[in-house]
């Protein structure tokens, strides 16, 4: 058999592949399109395995490796998709990544707003600490100490 025709089939699965992962926009068919290119290296690996006749058989060992490596990297990556989908709702890509740059400007202001908010409650523990020590109706600790009367009657009138 000539190396052409699993070479020009290599190329077509290879070109396929490429156009797959340049034009879809779903994660799932991106990732379809990189096995299809990983299986043109493949194919290339064996057919010039054959065509060298090499007693090693490097050429098959190599494709061994290839499909191992791309049957992790299939498994990570539906993972990944699953776990995206689940989080967005979508595996579009586009939308992601938009998605992606919204949450991005979203969380700056959030972030401002929460420091202001931490803040302020930091202003009022602070404040709530210093009325707790001036006493309950507004005289000093000292006062409060002389006076026990006083404190009570606050306390009854609150």
């Amino acid at each position: 058999m000539h190396l052409a025709y699993p070479a020009v089939l290599a190329a077509l699965l290879f070109c396929v592949g490429l156009y797959g992962v340049l034009a879809r926009r779903n994660a799932i068919l991106v990732l379809m399109s990189v096995e299809l290119m990983l299986n043109a290296v493949n194919l290339n690996l064996v057919a010039f395995d054959v065509w060298l006749r090499d007693t090693l058989h490097s050429g098959q060992a190599l494709t061994l490796f290839t499909i191992a490596i791309a049957a992790a990297e299939i498994g990570i990556g539906l993972a990944i998709v699953l776990a995206v989908y689940r989080n967005r709702g979508t595996s579009d890509i586009d939308r992601l990544r938009d998605t992606a740059e919204t949450d991005e400007a979203e969380t700056l202001p959030e972030t401002a707003e929460t420091a202001t908010a931490e803040t302020a409650t930091a202003v009022t523990a602070t404040a709530v600490t210093a009325t707790a020590v001036t006493g309950a109706a507004g005289t000093t600790s000292a006062e409060a100490n002389e006076s026990p009367g006083k404190t009570k009657k606050a306390e009854a009138t609150r």
